[in-house]
């Protein structure tokens, strides 16, 4: 079997940037993109404006595609397949995924993180008729509806400004009673007409028998509860790493996310490396997740020559 120099396990802006250094330098990268989540949560975002170099702002797919296409110009080999089984230990590592299994000197790990889930009846059940966690997949589909979203961070808030263009009114449904999005998006949110934010509220429960048709809000001050009417809930309210897959070979904060040798991204095994959200509770945007996969990339450089 032969063992790779590197193999890097994920395709979001941490994945591409580390397999573009890589690439450049010879190592003949690996790259484990995965099958439905190629390209990472910015496939599903319709503009991005706070990437460098692009002043008009860009889709979150095309960049995306040109980050895989630079990687490819100088060597990447990608692979559409799912990481299933890793065995980090020892010198040769072994990821195993549906149809092959890869042994590598070194790994990556920039397998990001997955939409969190509000865990409240009828979420899972309207999953896909009336509740999803993608606006840019499934607003279209809600044109002149009213419809709610649930969190009070950028994503939310970013999610909720992209609906107002479909739909008929937008509620916004935020525990506290100030958002935690950063200042220029709230202002911009706050100024639009259609939408209303429900101050101390949360979703205690979707309504509907095949489709959803309101949501039972809880205020969390007075603990009344009311429904309110809507065709759509969009939940927006963070992200959970991808480490439940690791079965516990490597360290993991308290949270799920994996720690690194900072300012390095070494992992507690030798040879592993981990860049991107996977790593990052705190900031999670694109830029910062292009710059770890930069420094696991130089990281591993050094490694293999070491």
């Amino acid at each position: 079997m032969t063992v790779h120099d590197v193999v890097i396990v994920g395709s979001g802006p941490a994945g591409w940037t580390a397999a573009i250094y890589t690439a450049r330098a010879g190592l003949k990268p690996i790259v484990l993109a995965g099958v439905l989540e190629v390209g990472g949560a910015l496939m599903n975002t319709t503009e991005v404006e706070n990437y460098p170099g692009w002043p008009e702002g860009i889709d979150g797919p095309v960049l995306m595609t040109n980050m895989q296409q630079q990687a490819e110009r100088f060597g990447a080999d990608v692979r559409y397949e799912f990481a299933e089984e890793f065995d980090l230990d020892g010198e040769i590592k072994t990821i195993k995924t549906d149809s092959e299994t890869y042994q590598a000197k070194s790994v990556i790990l920039a397998l990001g993180s997955e939409y969190r889930k509000l865990g409240i009846p009828g979420e899972s059940e309207l999953a896909g008729h009336g509740v999803s966690y993608c606006a840019t997949c499934d607003g279209f589909f809600f044109k002149d509806k009213e419809i709610a979203v649930v969190g009070g961070g950028d994503s939310a808030v970013t999610e909720a400004i992209f609906l107002s263009r479909f739909g008929s009114k937008v509620h916004l449904i935020h525990r506290r009673d100030e958002l935690r999005a950063s200042k220029v998006l709230a202002d911009r949110l706050l100024g639009i007409e259609n939408v209303e934010v429900h101050w101390n509220s949360v979703v205690t429960k979707v309504n509907g028998d095949e489709a959803t048709t309101s949501l039972t809000l809880q205020d969390t001050q007075t603990g009344e509860t009311s429904d309110l009417p809507v065709s759509a809930m969009f939940v927006a309210i963070g992200n959970d790493p991808r480490t439940p897959i690791l079965n516990g070979q490597l360290e993991l904060d308290e949270h799920g996310y994996i720690t690194t040798e900072l300012p390095s991204s070494r992992t507690s095994l030798p040879g592993v490396f981990a860049c991107g959200d996977v790593v990052d509770s705190t900031y999670q945007q694109a830029i910062t997740a292009a710059g770890s996969g930069c420094v696991a990339a130089l990281d591993v450089e050094r490694y293999l020559v070491s």
